[in-house]
């Protein structure tokens, strides 16, 4: 029996439950909640049920459709619902197909093993107008560039392999989603993303019409030779501070660090370690005196969730301020 935010589960040696992934699960129901809106949720690779237990023990005013393609999942998941006291629509199909049997959602969410390229069409034609699509990546190695003729057949695009190389990852994984949704006349936009341990985790949010889908693919393109990928914004930063409201002990920490994140309009980040380097620097300045060095001259400078010496910016003269 484990524990996991407001939900009691019971585990099977033969279906996955990741406690690794537990942030993820605590930030997908602090995103739900700060949305505030009434949803119908499709939880399509659920494995023990856990997410979807939480979000109706967690997460107000929802309607949860539980799927996996494991009959003895489906079996741990019926008894995972009764032993919360909690009800969902239970269905053991494979994921794409579960999806096209259904008329939509307003919130899909992808947590595969590995890449999630299988599932994204059908994800896709079945998220509603204002919808939420939210995907997670477990395929690192390609995003990131250890194998890039990997990167260049799962998502069209070169990868970055330096201290960026999460960041890029992230906007390239988004790229990859955002053509799905060209497809549809589906403009899918961040609204909040992050790069944790083995993974990546994108929300992004459907906006219906032909012009907005023209907008999307005008901020794809190049950065640093790798690409393309998506230039624009990773949050929403009004939806960011929101998220604050209802966060735990667990998250506050984390979604402090990208709240600030998201205030600067800026693609990449330095490393101080890097620039120092490059520099030839013998000493390395501490991370808030150069932040508080740059914002005493009025550019915004914070630290990023992507690596531990990164500062993102707005100044594009770095080097006189390390």
């Amino acid at each position: 029996m484990i524990t996991e935010g407001l939900a009691k589960i019971k585990t099977s040696k033969n279906v996955f439950y990741n406690p690794v992934m537990k942030l993820n699960r605590d930030i997908s129901v602090v995103l739900l909640n700060a949305l505030g809106r009434k949803m119908t949720i499709a939880d399509i690779m659920a494995a023990t049920g856990v997410r979807s237990i939480r979000f109706l023990k967690e997460v107000k005013g929802v309607k949860v459709f539980i799927n996996d393609n494991s009959k003895e999942a489906v079996k741990l998941i019926k008894q995972n619902l009764k032993l919360n006291k909690v009800k969902a629509t239970v269905s053991n199909e494979e994921a794409s197909l579960f999806l096209l049997k259904n008329k939509g959602f307003d919130y899909i969410d992808i947590d595969p093993f590995g890449t999630p390229n299988p599932f994204l069409d059908s994800a896709v034609k079945k998220l509603s107008r204002e919808g939420v699509l939210a995907v997670t990546s477990t395929d690192p190695a390609a995003l990131t560039g250890t194998y890039p003729n990997s990167c260049r057949r799962k998502y069209w695009a070169e990868p970055l392999h330096n201290h960026m190389m999460h960041e890029a990852a992230l906007r390239i994984l988004i790229r990859k989603i955002q053509l799905i949704g060209a497809q549809y006349d589906k403009a899918l936009i961040p609204i909040f993303s992050f790069s944790k341990e083995h993974y990546l985790r994108v929300f992004l949010k459907n906006e219906k019409g032909k012009k907005k889908v023209d907008e999307v693919l005008k901020k794809h393109g190049m950065f640093e030779k790798a690409g393309p990928m998506w230039l624009g914004n990773l949050w929403d930063p009004k939806l960011t501070e929101r998220m604050l409201d209802f966060s735990s002990y667990d998250t506050r920490k984390f979604l402090e660090m990208i709240n600030e994140e998201a205030k600067i309009d800026a693609v990449g980040f330095f490393s101080i370690h890097s620039l120092c380097k490059k520099l030839k620097r013998s000493q390395t300045p501490k991370i808030d005196e150069v932040i508080e060095n740059l914002r005493k001259k009025g550019y915004k400078a914070s630290r990023t969730h992507f690596l531990g010496d990164g500062v993102r910016t707005n100044c594009t003269k770095t080097a006189e301020y390390i």
